[in-house]
């Protein structure tokens, strides 16, 4: 029965914002207990430019998309102004499969990914098909680092649609799920949500207390930052890909 419920004991602590929640269902199949607690959340920024910058993206070679955050917002400003993806010439670049899945409901497709997904994999990958000096805007967060503009060979023009707030309202619930479970991994999949737990959960459990996960080597290095040590970090850079590392380990000891 034990090898019918790999996550039977196991709490599993989804950090990110609340789109997190798909993996809730796939986790409790498994015998494991899901909590939400975001600790970040993201809303659409506003701009009384939004309708230019909207007829300007719809000129340009290349669109990319690193996020599904961005990917959301991006929406609500295409319904606002009443655009659909057929009204685009850009091919399409994304980052990771929920973003391009998120991209292809809208009805894009998405002409590139990278093998790995990360912006740091992207901008070594994407100049070799990406055509001779493309026109490429990038739609990104707020916190979006400046990977992109920094490491591709040609001029990237930026639209921030969306930005990051943090949450502590979560905090409280957390530091008592984790004092009263014996089994708990929590998984990161921003720098943000690190920040967060480091200045408002971890000083007062550390970071023993729990199995910690991170999706993808930019989080995993924020959380080294800190100086906890990432138990779980799959090559595929999914929730799905992390729940299924968890499986395969032994009880927190």
């Amino acid at each position: 029965m034990q090898n019918d419920l790999p996550l039977r004991g196991k709490t599993v602590l989804l950090t990110g914002t609340s789109k997190t929640t798909a993996i809730v269902d796939d986790i409790a199949a498994l015998g494991g207990h899901a909590v939400i607690a975001p600790l970040i959340e993201t809303c659409e920024r506003m701009d009384n430019n939004d309708a230019k910058l909207m007829n300007s993206a719809l000129q340009f070679d290349w669109v990319i998309f690193t996020s599904q955050n961005a990917v959301d917002a991006f929406a609500n400003k295409m319904g606002r102004h009443q655009i659909s993806a057929k009204n685009f010439r850009a091919k399409i670049a994304s980052i990771g499969t929920k973003t391009t899945t998120a991209l292809e409901n809208l009805g894009f497709q998405v002409s590139f990914m990278p093998s790995v997904f990360s912006a740091d994999i992207f901008v070594k990958e994407f100049p070799n098909i990406a055509g001779d000096h493309p026109s490429c805007l990038f739609i990104r967060g707020e916190k979006a680092k400046s990977t992109l503009k920094d490491g591709l060979p040609f001029n990237l023009k930026e639209w921030t649609v969306y930005e990051t707030i943090e949450r502590q309202d979560q905090t409280l619930a957390i530091i008592n799920c984790i004092q009263h479970n014996e089994d708990v991994t929590v998984i990161f999949a921003s720098p943000s949500a690190v920040d967060v737990y480091a200045k408002s959960v971890a000083v007062h459990v550390g970071w023993q207390a729990t199995r910690v996960a991170a999706i993808g080597h930019i989080t995993e290095a924020a959380l080294e930052q800190y100086g906890a040590t990432v138990d779980i970090m799959p090559s595929v850079y999914t929730m799905q890909a992390v729940i299924e590392e968890l499986m395969k380990v032994g009880d927190k000891s």
